[in-house]
């Protein structure tokens, strides 16, 4: 392997890793790497295009001709993978390691022409070269189709790279009186026309985005005379249509299809929806729409509490779901608009959510409607549901399209392919595991079979699912509530913030706790020395616990930040500030916290020393594998007479061993070593064909093609069971805190009940506590919580009654995780009081539950971070922790704390 080879292989890596790039991109980058290595005169100014091809067609078997004058790649990503990013990887690679450094990227509409340009802005929340530390202080020069005139005499001035993004466009357009499109004119800047400028460059690289779209003679023509020295396409539909059906492209050589990015979870999965028991035939098609729109906005409603929890318990960005209505024409779309704004429709909640997005606008209504639908990603944003006919083309990506309610005639492979197109980018870049937030739904009741069979066709991309809405007229809408720990809600006044926008009832008048501070500039500076003292947890030299807090040098350091940060405020807060006393403020905020705070230390334990690892020896289950010798005849048919005969093709023995055919592959995991586990394996291996061998009576050159045509598949089931038998040593292990006491996280919850219960309250129908939220509260805290049964109610009553206080932990608040088979997952307690003497982590399970090997595996780890957590607290005179693991049946109101025995 030569040093430039390496080098190559250097950047490549490099810019994958500082790109992120996903799978099928850092495919694509290496696809384009392997073709210029195989052909290196493709960027030569002399090219034989010719004996191009043929090079390049015995690397990419899918490539049979560049389609162009010149050679051209084409790269076929599904939609949502990212082919924006790609192209700054592709200019990345060819300027760094190959010195290229003008580049030609060419839009097929306004719409991704602007998209574009936004993204190869330095300092926009896409830019493509971010990470690139040859782009950071001299990042490419921008040339548009809109300031070439005024920028092209600077060129290479500012940046060794020139990235010019037109819109085709401006390239193929003629103009009155038969002229030349002005980009081919003569600039006396220059001294020729821009177009000549650039055709003679000696390295310029064409980048096409959506390239089926410059398959027309014009935009062919334009781009041949352009002579670039490479075309490098990128596209999701890689054909074009055509009066026989789509004509493929033959310049492919990454074929990445939206089955592979379904596969893979870079998009949404797209679902179709209807009611149970749906007869279209009985409704008039008026009623119809009626009720698919209803139907679609329930939908609606859901997903956007889903994703207002989703985001609220994972602190990530909210997402503001909207619904897109499709439309017949214009007329019906005005009418829709009309309905949708209307008190009819669910009271009014729509009035002014919702924009018609068709050719009918024009002038300021244009302009206002182009507006509302480029922003409609904001969450300050009013529009949930766009109306539309058909503009909403290639280049419109959103990430926060949930529901589709298609109301226009079409064959099912054009509504999938046209209108699911746009909604199955995913907001959050992958998927998340929860269903709502990772589905796109099409509400289809007349055409649910239609559009399932078409989704099922072997040559349809999509496969769908199927959703069945139940009628439920009687149940409330649902809401979501994110509720933050009473510690803030004691310094800000608030307490808990609804998606829906509905006001919480937080007990009676009498119940309710008067606000601690009062006035705009007393509670900012009291959150200021909240945000303050709390920044002390990442610094447990200097405060261990929260108690830690009162000493005097943290209270002066305080003191000084909140005056600072009151200094830099209005003149307002200036005046009131003079009447505030920071000294007892600051002094009245450190109580708040110690009192309302659970000393929670952030414990990592690192092996240190001599690691050792293996696997407990065990019995194989190859239950599930039912695998069969494999036909290896030939079939041979003559093209001439139509006859067929078959050729018999022995099984010739890969290995003397059928083990061998097993372990040959178990040895490609990184987590075994042939040298220390050869005996395990061999054993496991033996353990497999023994049970093939009594199945059935195989022959042994059948078990030969079993082991040769399905080692890896079996390999691969014998591996994940291993994993159940892992085990790891160290000689020691270190453990580190990092922080002394952690804030509790913001809580959201989902419930479909608008009332708070008081906790103390009898719930008769036991089945809708999961849906209900309780307060009411003296020793918990957080104003609010939320009960999976009424047992933890129960034992939350108990809690009220004995400890001092108590919380039920959210995703996160500890970052504890035990390991699940393969997997690692995170434990989530159901409840943390802490008692007069200690501070206990508690899980009540059902009494037949408590051998289950994943609760054990629980509750082993939560008591190794008890322990680890008493060691450190009570160096600082903090309290131990213990973990309870208690029988559900045992959880009697009458009972009290010291009475329980943990079952573990």
């Amino acid at each position: 392997m030569t040093a430039n080879h390496i080098n190559k292989s250097r950047i490549l890596n490099a810019i994958t890793g500082r790109l992120s790039l996903r799978k099928p991109q850092e495919q694509a980058l290496k696809a384009l790497a392997k073709a210029i290595e195989a052909a290196p005169d493709i960027l030569s100014p002399t090219q034989d295009v010719p004996a191009l091809l043929r090079t390049l067609s015995a690397e990419f078997p899918k490539l049979s001709d560049f389609e162009r004058d010149f050679p051209s790649l084409c790269f076929a990503l599904a939609t949502g993978v990212g082919k924006t990013r790609l192209m700054g990887a592709f200019i990345s690679y060819l300027h760094i390691a190959y010195g290229i450094n003008n580049f030609f990227v060419l839009a097929p509409n306004l719409t991704i022409y602007n998209k574009l340009i936004s993204d190869f802005t330095p300092n926009t929340p896409k830019y493509v070269f971010t990470g690139i530390a040859e782009f950071s202080a001299y990042p490419p020069e921008i040339i548009t189709g809109d300031n070439y005139e005024e920028r092209g005499r600077n060129l290479g001035l500012l940046s060794p790279v020139t990235i010019n993004i037109f819109n085709i466009a401006k390239i193929v357009s003629e103009v009155r009186g038969g002229k030349a499109p002005k980009i081919k004119r003569l600039s006396e800047y220059l001294g020729d026309s821009y177009f000549s400028y650039l055709s003679e460059l000696d390295d310029l690289v064409l980048l096409m985005d959506e390239s089926h779209r410059y398959r027309a003679s014009a935009g062919m023509r334009a781009i041949n005379e352009l002579q670039p020295r490479l075309g490098l396409e990128l596209t999701a539909t890689p054909f074009t249509e055509s009066n026989k059906g789509p004509v493929q492209f033959e310049n492919v050589i990454v074929d990445y299809p939206l089955a592979c990015a379904m596969d893979d979870g870079f998009v949404k999965e797209p679902a179709v929806v209807t009611q149970r028991n749906f007869d279209p035939k009985q409704y008039s098609l008026e009623q119809l729409e009626q009720v698919k729109l209803e139907d679609g906005v329930r939908l609606h409603e859901a997903t956007k509490l889903e994703l207002f929890t989703y985001a609220r318990q994972h602190s990530v960005k909210l997402v503001k779901p909207f619904m897109l209505v499709i439309a017949r024409d214009t007329t019906h779309a005005a009418q829709l608009l009309e309905l949708i704004e209307s008190d009819e429709f669910f009271s009014g909640r729509y009035r002014g959510k919702a924009i018609q997005v068709d050719s009918s606008r024009s002038g300021a209504d244009e302009e206002q409607m182009i507006l509302r639908l480029l922003s409609v990603e904001s969450v300050d944003e009013p529009t949930e549901i766009v109306i539309h006919v058909n503009m909403l083309k290639e280049g419109w990506d959103v990430t926060n399209l949930y529901t589709i309610v298609p109301l226009r005639a079409a064959n099912a492979r054009t509504l999938i392919e046209q209108s699911i197109g746009r909604g199955l980018r995913l907001p959050y870049g992958k998927r998340t595991g929860v269903d709502a937030v990772d589905r796109l739904n099409i509400v289809a009741h007349d055409r649910f079979q239609e559009i399932v069979n078409e989704a099922n066709n072997p040559s349809n991309p999509l496969r769908m699912r199927q959703v069945i809405l139940e009628k439920d007229y009687d149940e409330q809408p649902k809401d979501s509530v994110a509720v933050i720990s009473k510690l803030e809600a004691l310094v800000s006044g608030q307490s808990l913030q609804s998606a829906t926008g509905y006001k919480y009832q937080i007990g009676s008048d009498k119940e309710r706790e008067k606000p601690i501070f009062s006035g705009v500039a007393e509670k900012e500076a009291a959150m200021t020395a909240l945000r303050v003292l709390q920044s002390y947890q990442n610094k447990p030299s200097v405060a261990p616990t929260s108690k830690a807090l009162l000493n005097e040098e943290i209270q002066q350091q305080a003191y000084k930040a909140v005056s600072e940060h009151l200094s830099n405020k209005q003149q307002s807060l200036l005046e009131d500030e003079e009447k505030i006393d920071l000294h007892e403020l600051i002094t009245k905020t450190t109580q708040l916290v110690i009192d309302q705070t659970i000393d929670i230390p952030r414990i990592m334990v690192v092996p240190s020393g001599d690691v050792t690892y293996g696997y407990t020896p065990f019995l194989l289950d190859m239950g599930n594998l039912n695998l069969q010798p494999s036909n290896r005849d030939l079939i041979i048919r003559s093209l001439q007479t139509d006859e067929q005969v078959s050729l018999s093709s022995p099984m010739n023995h890969k290995y003397p061993r059928l083990e061998d055919y097993i372990v040959e592959h178990l040895v490609d995991y990184d987590d075994i070593s042939y040298d220390e586990h050869a005996e395990l394996i061999y054993d496991l291996a033996a353990q497999a064909v023994n049970y093939f061998r009594d199945a059935r009576e195989y022959s042994e050159d059948e078990l030969h093609n079993i082991f040769y045509g399905f080692g890896k598949r079996i390999a691969d089931t014998i591996h994940a069971q291993m994993a159940e038998h892992y085990w790891e040593k160290a000689s020691s292990y270190e453990v580190t805190v990092t922080a002394g006491f952690i804030p509790l996280k913001e809580a959201a919850y989902t419930t479909a009940d608008k009332e708070l219960h008081n906790v103390r309250t009898t719930i008769q129908d036991k089945s809708k506590i999961k849906k209900m939220l309780f307060g009411g509260f003296k020793r918990c805290l957080y104003d609010v919580q939320k009960f999976d049964s009424d047992t933890e109610r129960t034992f939350a009553l108990i809690l009220e009654r004995e400890a001092m206080k108590w919380f039920k932990p959210v995703s996160g608040q500890f970052q504890i995780f035990y390991k699940d088979g393969v997997n690692h997952r995170e434990y989530q307690p159901d409840f943390v009081a802490e008692l007069n003497d200690k501070v206990i982590m508690v899980e009540i399970k059902a009494r037949g539950d408590l051998s289950d090997t994943v609760v054990l595996a629980k509750a082993e780890t939560a008591k190794k971070w008890c322990n680890n957590a008493s060691e450190y607290l009570g160096k600082h005179g903090g309290k131990p922790w213990l973990y309870w693991l208690i029988p559900h049946d045992e959880v009697l109101e009458n009972r009290d704390l010291q009475g329980f025995v943990s079952a573990v």
